[in-house]
């Protein structure tokens, strides 16, 4: 097996790089000075999971519009983009903050994942994903986040409040009230799942492989709104 080398780096705003490692066929995504890695493109199956769950909820809409937070190596945006296939008039925004990310998409990644940014529903802004939920009320049929680690992130501390209650509640606003909010993270996190819970959203927990039926278990979060918005909720 050939050995990783470091083949680009991306600076992160606010602080910190992330570094791209390729091996090959395999391509590897890590954070300067941490071990382990971030992202690696042999052990997806969340991610792919993370696109079908959600927009499988949805594909029977009419303009289905979907915001995905986080790029990554583009697996999520494959997976949405399979899933509402017979969608055309589907919209799917994706929000990544680094532009290193988009750029190795649109390069030595794009082949990876089936060059999804080239498909004519996807846009691209090169922003943090908190800027465009803000912007929305009530918009979105389907928000995917795959931000940094999950609530328990690495990257950036700023992350932290896209998962705070606070952040919680501006996702709860920016969906639609039939829509669907799924949350990618490495590691089960209880004290998410009850914020959740708090932000008025009806939470279901699913535990995947990172790679098919083995490897590293990652969590999912598809929750839907309990309570509409203007309501009691928070």
């Amino acid at each position: 097996m050939k050995p990783y080398r470091l083949l680009d780096t991306a600076p992160i705003p606010g602080g910190g790089e992330l570094q791209l490692y390729e091996g090959g066929d395999r391509f590897s995504i890590r954070l300067s000075g941490c071990q382990g890695e971030l992202m690696a493109s042999r052990a997806h199956a969340s991610e792919d999971a993370l696109g079908e769950r959600a927009c499988q909820r949805i594909a029977h809409l009419i303009r289905p519009r979907v915001l995905i937070g986080g790029l990554g190596m583009g697996f999520t945006l494959a997976a949405a983009l399979r899933t509402l296939a017979d969608r055309p008039d589907a919209e799917i925004v994706v929000a990544e903050l680094v532009p290193g990310v988009v750029a190795w998409n649109q390069g030595p990644l794009g082949e990876v994942a089936g060059h999804p940014l080239r498909d004519p529903r996807v846009t691209v802004r090169e922003v943090d994903v908190g800027v465009v939920l803000r912007e929305s009320a009530g918009v979105w049929d389907a928000i995917l986040l795959d931000v940094d680690n999950g609530p328990s992130g690495l990257t950036r501390a700023s992350n932290d409040g896209l998962y705070s209650a606070k952040g919680l509640s501006v996702c709860h606003r920016a969906l639609h009230p039939e829509g669907v909010f799924s949350v990618w993270s490495a590691a089960p996190d209880a004290a998410f799942t009850a914020r959740l819970g708090q932000a008025g959203f009806a939470v279901t927990e699913q535990k995947i492989h990172a790679h098919g039926k083995k490897g590293t278990t990652h969590v999912l979060w598809l929750s839907t709104p309990r309570t509409r918005r203007g309501s009691s909720a928070p």
